[in-house]
């Protein structure tokens, strides 16, 4: 029997995160080029994350591989038909981190220092806290934003740039983080640290050996609110989901663009009492933060309860 052709994007970072899946699975990696690698204009301009997935669900869906594997958070919060996410393996960290080149904090960073980020959200949560700084709009992969720290290119030159906690974990670079920022403080993208495993509807099975369900319970719950509120990647919106005790707990932030505002929604039910807990844990904390004005206040999809 032929091994499971397990197609991924083919960037350091993709083919690490599916190189682990891979091994679990006794699976081939088959690395497939996206728009999103082959074009540097944001993310926002191109369509969303949504750009980076496109390409291995063509793959799948014409029969070239077998399953693929998409971080999550890139995911279209909007199903397609034909395929199903058959399995969410164990989330990784699901913080941003800061790496600086000095060894500094993100309040201790010099006034008007130039941050690099290539995010919506956290350009707004950077104003949030610290309405002072250059915040840099960058793309690229982990190591070319990093080198971006050291350049010696004054243009190109940042005092600190953030990243994905799990995405600097999963290369080997988390030495390079000089502060892994709170989520109680800093929420972040939906499904951020959760990867999804994509097959054709009907071969599920497949890949049903690496479903971890707190860890789908929790991105779903995250990606919920994102769908409710119609928003995209260019949404400044950080959403948490976390167990404890046997409650499943949710919060979600919508930020102004700018930093100057946001609003806090947070809900908690026990996922036995609910038939589709994620769903309505995110319905509820989407329909009040609908409620307080969150459409108002950052660019939604204008949904409304």
């Amino acid at each position: 029997m032929s091994a499971l052709r397990l197609g991924t994007r083919g960037s350091a970072l993709a083919m690490a995160q599916a190189g682990a899946v891979a091994k679990r699975l006794g699976a081939e990696l088959v690395a497939i080029e996206s728009e999103g690698d082959r074009s540097s204009a944001p993310l926002a301009d191109l369509g969303g994350a949504g750009v980076f997935a496109a390409a291995l669900r063509e793959a799948l869906l014409a029969g070239e591989v077998d399953a693929v594997v998409h971080s999550y958070k890139d995911l279209p919060t909007t199903p397609l038909p034909g395929l199903t996410v058959a399995a969410v393996p164990k989330r990784a960290d699901a913080r941003d981190a800061l790496c600086t080149s000095a060894g500094r904090d993100l309040d201790s960073l010099p006034e008007g220092a130039r941050v690099g980020t290539g995010s919506p959200r956290r350009r707004a949560q950077l104003l949030s806290r610290r309405p002072d700084l250059e915040v840099v709009d960058i793309r690229g992969n982990i190591d070319t934003r990093l080198g971006r720290l050291d350049s010696d290119d004054p243009e190109r030159r940042l005092d600190a740039i953030v990243l994905a906690a799990a995405g600097l974990e999963r290369l080997g670079r988390l030495d390079a983080a000089t502060e892994v920022l709170s989520l109680t403080s800093w929420p972040t993208a939906p499904a951020q640290g959760a990867l999804a495993v994509e097959t054709r509807t009907g071969d599920e099975k497949l890949v049903a050996k690496l479903e971890h369900r707190p860890s789908r319970l929790a991105a779903e719950a995250e990606r919920g609110v994102l769908a409710r509120l119609e928003a995209g990647c260019a949404a400044p919106l950080g959403a948490t989901a976390l167990f404890d005790d046997g409650l499943l707990f949710l919060s979600a932030r919508v930020y102004a663009l700018d930093g100057s505002a946001q609003l806090t929604a947070s809900h908690a039910l026990y996922p036995e009492d609910a038939r589709d807990p994620a769903g309505e844990l995110a319905a509820r904390v989407a329909d009040e933060l609908l409620a307080a004005g969150a459409a108002d206040l950052a660019p939604l999809g204008g949904g409304r309860p």
